[in-house]
């Protein structure tokens, strides 16, 4: 009967309680959809060609491949410098510029001078904020 009042926490897991508990839900949920709209799922496919045939392809898989680098090199260059956040800074500044090349129209040098600003002044004041005001470290 004492063992009721005992509380015991492993900490080597309990942090993925919720987010496990969350991806059941949102699994079970998408499971539901799918199975309610199993028909307008499997007549779509002439709908997603005409979207693949008519989109900005370069622009769609540049983004998606700068942001695919951007979170695989966040955290070995964040190792090199542990706890500081600065993997986060210095993989964010290359990563807003060169997003921003990736959808401007025009390209020139004039234009380009306030996406650079912004692509330094923009991670470095959330590395600032998260760093000082709020001592959270990030990767």
């Amino acid at each position: 009967m004492g063992r009721l009042t005992q509380v015991t926490i492993d900490f080597e897991t309990s942090h993925l309680l919720f987010p496990t508990i969350i991806a059941i839900v949102l699994g079970l949920l998408g499971l539901a959809i799918v199975i309610r709209d199993r028909g307008r799922i499997a007549a779509a496919g002439g709908y997603w060609a005409g979207i693949w045939r008519d989109m900005d392809k370069p622009r769609f898989l540049g983004a998606i491949g700068l942001s695919l680098l951007y979170f695989s090199l966040m955290v070995p260059v964040g190792d090199i410098w542990p706890n500081t956040g600065r993997g986060f800074l210095y993989c964010s500044i290359p990563y807003v510029f060169l997003t921003g090349v990736l959808f401007m129209h025009d390209r020139s040098p004039r234009s380009l001078l306030p996406l650079a600003i912004v692509a330094l002044a923009g991670p470095i004041f959330v590395w600032w904020l998260f760093t000082y005001p709020l001592f959270l470290t990030l990767p």
